[in-house]
């Protein structure tokens, strides 16, 4: 399984890479599945370049020490705060202390003889004292790419950060489209199909990001006058709604009423899974809303 996960990872790296004029714009951004040697070398092969949280402590410099023995020699660079959900998903905050170097690293002791050593930069950002609520953040970074100073780590590990939001993406697309249980039988078909579900995911996590940044922007950034009007005729406005009528956050909370979201005042904001139940059940009835004014004329 692991053989295959690397041969998956490395066509992915590939085909991504071809799609591109222009390879050294690409960044492959990876957790600690990523942290293998071979995907190192192929991103200096094909002139990409990569950002992975690291799982091993690899030899360093002459081979007699490891990247965290040259790491503890290594003063905080700066600070950097981030903002964070405890395990209640409840927001906090975490103020990560940044450490910084460029090394000459290794391959594992059995391939030393098929590749060479790199030299890439390794980025620590560990979370200055200990929360309560949740775990503590440490990350170890490796990359090829340039950092030279503390901004460009913060830079980094930034990139790192919004990693998740990739995997929200993916969650949707699999879960709420369920792209896996395609019955189709052609490449070409599954590939179309794909992507319209790639277009249905993206709104739907576009949106919940949206009312979570942007609660006060106007309802016709996200949604369709139709959708508005529909909305409005099935999810009726509750008491202290109508200041807030005219937002995009209200209209979004009715479309997750439609999915099962109860809206009670302490409720944190409305997820990826409710908005896809609302927007699917929404989009039935507006296509249902369609068919019937088409048939009867009004």
């Amino acid at each position: 399984m692991f053989r295959s996960s690397r041969r998956r990872v490395s066509a992915g790296w590939r085909q991504s890479t071809d799609l591109l004029a222009t390879p050294g714009r690409c960044v492959h951004i990876g957790d600690r599945e990523s942290d293998i040697y071979e995907l190192f070398c192929l991103a200096e092969e094909v002139g990409t370049h990569f950002l992975v949280r690291t799982c091993v402590d690899r030899l360093a410099g002459d081979g007699n020490h490891t990247i965290a023995d040259e790491m503890d020699e290594v003063t905080v660079k700066g600070l950097h705060r981030i903002k964070v959900k405890d395990d209640k998903g409840d927001p906090d905050e975490a103020l990560l202390e940044i450490r910084f170097r460029k090394l000459r690293i290794l391959p594992p002791i059995g391939k030393q003889k098929q590749y060479p050593a790199l030299t890439l930069t390794v980025i620590h950002a560990q979370e200055r004292g200990t929360p309560k609520r949740r775990k503590k953040i440490e990350w170890k970074l490796l990359t090829d790419l340039s950092v030279q100073s503390r901004k460009d780590a913060v830079e980094k590990i930034e990139w790192y950060a919004l990693r998740w939001k990739i995997e929200v993406f993916h969650k949707v697309l699999k879960s709420g489209c369920k792209a896996e249980d395609s019955k189709l039988r052609t490449a070409e078909r599954l590939v179309n199909l794909i992507a319209v579900f790639c277009i249905v995911s993206w709104r739907v996590f576009w949106m919940t990001m949206l009312n979570r940044s942007s609660p006060n922007a106007l309802p016709q950034t996200a949604l369709t006058d139709p959708e508005l009007r529909l909305l409005d005729h099935l999810v009726k406005d509750r008491g202290g709604d109508r200041p807030r009528r005219s937002t995009l956050s209200h209209y979004v909370v009715k479309i997750a009423r439609l999915g099962g979201y109860l809206a009670r005042a302490n409720d944190p904001p409305p997820g990826n899974t409710v908005i896809w139940r609302g927007l699917s059940r929404l989009t039935d009835i507006e296509l249902g809303a369609a068919i019937e004014a088409k048939i009867m004329g009004n």
